[in-house]
């Protein structure tokens, strides 16, 4: 038997990824991860948005831990093959305190007994305070403990610290986990496996940065890892099944910052775990992780039992006796999600609203009453994003009517009425009245020349002034300019594009003044000068836009001298939309991340430098280095 964990960074991203993305459903890509009981962190979904297929996948059973308040963040999910490992009980959250409608009994609950606020020594928040219940650290779905009779499995992702008030939250967290495993191994005398994202670093044989010495001396400085270091075993009654098999092996890293393409090297950490107590170690045959799968920022882990082993009496026992399986198996625990309203057919699904007339079919056997269709004329139905996304009723479309034409709005048929007729559908406009249309130039409206132009004098304004509104038919004659014979399938230009075609040439030219080019092979013109539409090359023009537009040059990082790589800031804030260059190589031990953030003798240039600059900063650089190159041109020449 195997069990596997993994951090999938979203139930809806996994599939976009090879070979996720080969499966038609949920069920497949359970079957190729190969595994009897499957635990998945960070769903990132609500009960509401979750797909039948991923609720209900085949052989499966399914059991899910969503936030209380707060979609498509945080969540757990475990899948159980009821062929193989069908769950004893099952129960949402760590604390007992979430609990379905109606409440498990006394005989469907896990544990008699749960953890309290004052079993633990709580960790202090910024005031001091500490949490007077487990409420607030149970509410994110965070937790799923199921009963599989040998064992209690406990699937967890355990809060990250992404601040100083975080870190709490994130100790405590900590503390309700380990007083529910001592309640269950002390008290009730169980055997408790505890795996998933426990967010944490055990050692720095764990951490990329581990093996520098500056590291190593306040690794366990930080509360939780002494709080995860002092769990564990040889301290701690938790054995981490893989590093067992695994001791000495670098690189074993399960979560990687794929920001900065970090799992090319990687340059990662370990924070997924498999922990087991001590009774369980006879069972477990081996352990490993998976780098090779993608379709997150987290590899999957996972364990081997035995299918028997045999006791220091020489009596064999069964897998499959010691986990209580039955032939045919039994129903799941009552949280499953085959048991919710909306999955066993007690409650009516949003959707079905919306279907075409005659098409709804009960959903039980037993007799219901007709599902009324909705008039057009209802107020739809708004949806937050914890609830299901539904499809808009289709609407008959309503006819265009042209526009010298006044017609009467229709009414939105029902969708009671059948498809719309072939007189509603949009007709194509027409060509002969489209093409006596004027386009015209707001009065005052001036063109982007003129941001760049010298002032001319009053003769020339109050001659521009005749120009402020042009009206000019689409088929206007073609200019009397003649192309050079060399350049094939030249467009006919209508009087106002020749007109515009000048100013941006006239805009090109005032650009180009400053860096000293001649586009024409002559003395550059004025930009308050008009150029004679004749005379101007279109392959110059465009040879000149060129220059000014073309994509910055990569520059070179000092260290390596080699071509850098550009980025986009897509954190919200000022920057944000604005492009840099940094390092092209990838991240590694030692990397460069700043003076402030590594010491000079632990940096390792074989890995990315600290190069970064902006692209504006670049273009500006390049300028300057291209005038500086004319000037020394020109000096040279005279």
């Amino acid at each position: 038997m195997r069990i596997l964990s993994w951090n999938i960074n979203g139930i809806r991203t996994l599939p976009k990824y090879y070979p996720w993305n080969s499966f038609n459903s949920c069920e497949g890509i359970l079957d190729e991860l190969k595994a009897d009981i499957i635990c998945f962190q960070e769903m990132k979904s609500a009960r509401a948005n979750i797909p039948r297929d991923v609720a209900l996948p085949g052989h499966y059973d399914s059991f899910f831990s969503f936030p209380v308040n707060k979609g498509g963040y945080s969540g757990v999910a475990v899948y159980t093959d009821s062929r193989t490992a069908a769950p004893l009980k099952a129960e949402e959250g760590l604390s007992g305190n979430l609990q379905p409608q109606p409440p498990l009994s006394p005989e469907e609950r896990v544990s008699p007994s749960y953890p309290y606020p004052h079993d633990i020594i709580a960790y202090p928040d910024e005031e001091g305070e500490v949490p007077a219940t487990f409420d607030t650290l149970d509410a994110e779905g965070r937790g799923l403990v199921v009963d599989f009779g040998l064992f209690v499995l406990i699937n967890v992702y355990c809060p990250n610290e992404t601040s100083e008030a975080r870190l709490s939250f994130k100790m405590n967290y900590h503390l309700m986990l380990q007083e529910r495993v001592r309640k269950l191994t002390e008290e009730e005398h169980r055997e408790v496996i505890v795996l998933g994202d426990i967010n944490v670093c055990a050692a720095p044989l764990d951490h990329c940065d581990g093996h520098l010495p500056s590291n190593q001396a306040a690794f366990y400085e930080h509360p939780a890892r002494a709080w995860l270091h002092s769990w564990l075993s040889p301290r701690g009654p938790m054995t981490d099944v893989i590093r067992t098999f695994w001791p000495e092996r670098k690189g074993l890293y399960t979560c990687w910052n794929t920001k900065i393409q970090a799992r090319e090297t990687n340059y990662g950490t370990r924070i997924d775990y498999v922990l087991v107590t001590k009774g369980l170690l006879p069972w477990i045959q081996h352990g490993d992780i998976q780098p090779s799968l993608k379709g997150s920022d987290h590899c999957p882990i996972y364990v081997d039992f035995r299918d028997e082993i045999t006791l220091e009496s020489g009596e064999t026992i069964k897998l499959r006796d010691a986990m209580k399986q039955t032939d045919p198996p039994r129903e799941p625990p009552r949280i499953a999600a085959k048991f919710w309203d909306e999955f066993s057919g007690k409650q009516t699904v949003l959707s079905a609203f919306f279907g075409k007339p005659g098409s709804s079919k009960p959903i039980t056997g037993s007799s219901q009453s007709a599902i009324p269709t909705p008039l057009s004329s209802q107020t739809p139905v708004e949806t937050s994003s914890e609830t299901a996304r539904v499809d808009s009723p289709t609407q008959s479309t309503v006819a265009t009517v042209p526009a010298t034409t006044q017609a009467k709005p229709k009414p939105i048929q029902s969708s009671k009425s059948g498809p719309a007729s072939t007189a509603n559908k949009r007709k194509p406009p027409d060509t002969a009245s489209s093409s006596s249309k004027k386009r015209k130039q707001a009065k005052g409206q001036a063109s982007i020349a003129s941001f760049f132009s010298k002032h001319a004098p009053a003769a020339s304004a109050s001659s521009s002034k005749a120009r402020d509104v042009i009206e000019i038919d689409d088929d206007a004659p073609p200019s009397t300019s003649t192309p050079p014979s060399d350049i094939p399938d030249l467009p006919i230009l209508s009087q106002a594009e020749q007109d515009q075609l000048d100013a941006d040439y006239r805009l090109a030219c005032a650009l180009a003044e400053a860096d000293g080019a001649d586009l024409d092979g002559a003395p550059t013109p004025s930009p308050s000068t008009p150029t004679p539409t004749s005379s101007q090359d279109p392959t110059q023009k465009k040879a000149a836009w060129s220059e000014l537009f073309a994509p910055v040059q990569a520059p070179k990082c000092t260290v390596h001298g080699e071509p850098t790589k550009m980025y986009t800031v897509s954190k919200q804030g000022p920057n944000k939309g604005k492009t840099f260059f940094i390092c092209s190589r990838p991240v590694g031990p030692g990397y460069d991340k700043g003076k402030s953030e590594r010491l000079r003798d632990e940096v390792d240039h074989r890995y990315r430098c600290n190069y970064f600059k902006w692209t504006s900063d670049v273009k500006r650089e390049s300028l300057r280095e291209r005038e500086r190159e004319r000037t020394r041109t020109r000096s040279q020449g005279s």
